[in-house]
């Protein structure tokens, strides 16, 4: 089995509704055009039928109800968008081995009573927030309830990174060129988060919190020495003095996190990965159906380099499918 958690949908239902809703904060019609998997089904099984033992896990695809609508009327979006995905799950149970849950971060109340229906009442296994929150950080109080009821359910808690295009490269323009807000802007969102998490010590209280990031944690992995001299050894740069309230090296607390495949291919990258964090700390993700095919090209060239990372054949097993079972606890 492969289970797949980065696997993206917007259930057709949702996706008229956002339509019907014309925010100017988003714009469909990309998605609609181009990525026919995000809401089709029929479409979505055809390609995951190449793909023998291919199962996903669903998280909702962006825009986050946050970012487009108020506190009530977010967590109107929430509940309609996972209690549809919920309708895939039992529809599906040969494709979808779950779902996780939506939340309103602008509306911290309902978001509480949301993870408790979707924990208790659709066995959804997870939630997913955002990098940042309507651009605050995941580390302000407001906040903290999240994490703390995460920790009472023992699950984890899916970090999509967000940066968006008037986030500018440069301080002397006003957008990001290039798709460099994307591209690069985005695995810098997911390290930059991962390092408030850190050091504001939420990781510390919160010892057994479960964080998942997206495209293989950015680019922790690549930096682990810069990360180590900033802060361990680097009192000269004044970086040894965040970590006071730590009871361990820093280091350790990044290496706690759960990071997924998403880096499309990329063998050197997995394995710089591996040697960063351990297989166990690795989860098989696709960010399905992000590409020029549907999703089919990501997800053939994330199999194929996993496939040929030098790593013995019980580690493999444990990235595709084994570390996913025990920390979702799947029933499998």
């Amino acid at each position: 089995m492969m289970i797949d958690i980065g696997a993206h949908v917007l259930p057709k239902k949702y996706l008229d509704t956002l339509q019907a809703f014309k925010s100017d904060n988003f714009n469909l019609k990309n998605v609609i055009e181009t990525l026919p998997s995000m809401y089709d089904m029929d479409c979505r099984f055809r390609i995951m039928d190449k793909f023998p033992g291919l199962v996903q896990v669903l998280t909702l695809s962006s825009p986050a109800v946050e970012e487009f609508a108020g506190p009530e009327k977010a967590l109107e979006f929430a509940r309609m968008a996972n209690d549809q995905m919920a309708e895939l799950v039992l529809k599906h149970p040969d494709r979808f081995i779950a779902a996780v849950g939506c939340i309103p971060m602008n509306n911290i109340e309902g978001a509480l009573v949301e993870i408790d229906r979707v924990m208790n009442n659709l066995r959804f296994r997870g939630i997913q927030i955002n990098t940042s929150i309507n651009d605050k950080p995941l580390d302000s109080p407001e906040y903290f309830p999240i994490y703390e009821k995460m920790v009472q359910y023992d699950l984890p808690i899916w970090i999509h990174p967000m940066r968006l295009i008037d986030q500018a490269d440069y301080r002397s323009e006003k957008r990001s060129k290039y798709m460099i807000f994307h591209v690069f802007g985005w695995p810098y969102e997911t390290a930059a988060a991962v390092t408030r998490l850190v050091f504001s010590g939420i990781l510390e209280k919160y010892r057994n919190l479960k964080i998942i990031t997206h495209h293989a944690g950015g680019m922790i992995p690549f930096l682990e020495e810069r990360i180590i001299g900033a802060y361990d050894h680097a009192e000269m740069l004044r970086g040894a003095k965040y970590k006071a309230s730590l009871r361990e090296s820093p280091i350790t607390y990044f290496k706690k996190v759960f990071y997924d495949t998403a880096i499309y291919g990329n063998t050197g990258g997995l394995m710089c990965t591996y040697a960063f964090c351990g297989p166990q700390q690795m989860l098989f993700g696709t960010d399905f159906p992000y590409d020029s095919q549907f999703g089919e090209r990501y997800t053939r060239q994330t199999v194929n380099a996993i496939n040929r990372m030098d790593i013995a054949d019980a580690e493999r097993a444990m990235i595709f499918e084994g570390n996913s079972k025990k920390l979702l606890r799947l029933p499998i």
